[in-house]
């Protein structure tokens, strides 16, 4: 399996997609829940895939891995900022289920990223 290209890495595009489905929800907020968990939520989000892209333009592993590990870490806040909307009523628990789906989703496929990159990089070792 390689990668040619960013978008070619199924993370980094669910990513986008999760992101940008935020990004709509929020912007149908009123204006207090905009300026002040909407703001949250939205950077927090964005963060993942531009984490993920970060890390992948870096020509060192090391590297990808540690912009990786902080895509993991928006991903984290992301979800608390989900479970926030929700219990401020900003989200139906149905829609909340399914956006906390769709991270863990997310989470679960950059977790395989990571164990692949790792993989990549032994294999380049032992040659």
């Amino acid at each position: 399996m390689s990668y040619h290209t960013l978008e070619d890495l199924e993370v980094y595009r669910l990513a986008e997609t999760f992101s940008d489905e935020i990004w709509f929800l929020v912007s149908e907020w009123d204006n207090f829940a905009k300026d002040t968990i909407g703001k949250q939520i939205v950077r927090s989000a964005d963060s993942i895939s531009a984490n993920i892209a970060e890390g992948y333009g870096r020509y060192h592993y090391k590297e990808n891995r540690n912009f990786c590990f902080f895509s993991r870490g928006s991903i984290l806040e992301t979800k608390g900022r989900l479970k926030k909307a929700r219990n401020r009523n900003l989200i139906t628990e149905d829609r909340f289920i399914v956006l906390f789906e769709k991270l863990q989703t997310v989470h679960l496929k950059l977790n395989a990223y990571l164990k692949f990159i790792g993989k990549s990089q032994v294999q380049k070792a032992d040659q």
